[in-house]
């Protein structure tokens, strides 16, 4: 990637993080919602008072990562750029822009990215977990179609970003890419698997009537890991700007000399 694409892609992603933990507002605004028991998508449900501010961001969220995803995705696949020269023999069976990890992770930041943006136009129209009638209404099909899009479009979007977050993380650590990511993603990864069980564990016993298990809380640490994994990817980007070939080269050598 050259040095103005990847500022770019940096600079898209960390806006894009910042937008996506938008919903900590609610730490400081009254928004009439438990952020224990309730889905963070409530907060833009089409009845509550701060619905729009929250639809707007998640819009904004949505937009620069999958901004900063083609940027990522472009510089790295740029037809015609040269390989470097490969030190290891791994490295030569995957030559620059033919990494296959690195594709496929901006390709499903992207789907993450435009599926969040997606989700923001397909709000939900009231708050089922701490509203029963919405909640009756829901569970008899009475509500708009907009709930049930709205769940495809955030079960994309999740998926998007758990299979970026492996893959990016992955291509750091087998290229000798971005060690920031190299270090922190392994760790980033494994917890957001726990909150993701937590979240989906949640939801099932909701939808049977066996209570919510902390929904709220375990959406939010889903939520707040894909943000904080996107932080760190836009830091490995931005640092990675600045070094040569030899550099790169010079740490793959000593990657390959720790495989075992």
């Amino acid at each position: 990637m050259s040095r103005k694409a990847t500022q770019a892609a940096a600079v898209l992603l960390a806006l894009g993080a910042l937008a996506y933990t938008a919903w900590v507002l609610e730490v400081v605004v009254r928004t009439g919602l438990d952020p224990v028991r309730a889905y963070v998508s409530e907060l833009a449900a089409a009845d509550q008072p701060l619905g729009g501010l929250f639809r707007a961001t998640d819009l904004t969220a949505g937009l620069l990562v999958l901004a900063g995803a083609l940027t990522g995705l472009a510089a790295t696949g740029r037809p015609g750029r040269p390989a470097e020269p490969a030190p290891t023999s791994w490295a030569r069976r995957e030559p620059g822009p033919r990494r296959p990890w690195l594709l496929v992770g901006w390709l499903a930041l992207a789907l993450f990215g435009a599926a969040t943006a997606v989700d923001s136009r397909l709000p939900l129209s009231c708050a089922p977990t701490s509203d029963p009638e919405c909640a009756a209404r829901e569970t008899a099909g009475l509500v708009p179609a907009t709930h049930t899009a709205h769940a495809v479009s955030s079960s994309l979007a999740m998926a998007g970003a758990l299979t970026a977050m492996l893959a990016l993380t992955l291509a750091a650590r087998r290229y000798s890419l971005w060690r920031p990511l190299a270090r922190t993603g392994p760790a980033l990864v494994a917890l957001e698997l726990a909150a993701t069980a937590w979240t989906l564990a949640a939801v099932a016993a909701f939808e049977a009537g066996r209570g919510l298990w902390s929904l709220g809380a375990g959406q939010r640490l889903q939520i707040l890991l894909v943000a904080v994994w996107l932080a760190v990817l836009a830091w490995s980007v931005y640092r990675e700007r600045g070094e040569d070939a030899a550099t790169r080269a010079e740490r793959a050598v000593r990657t390959e000399g720790q495989r075992p």
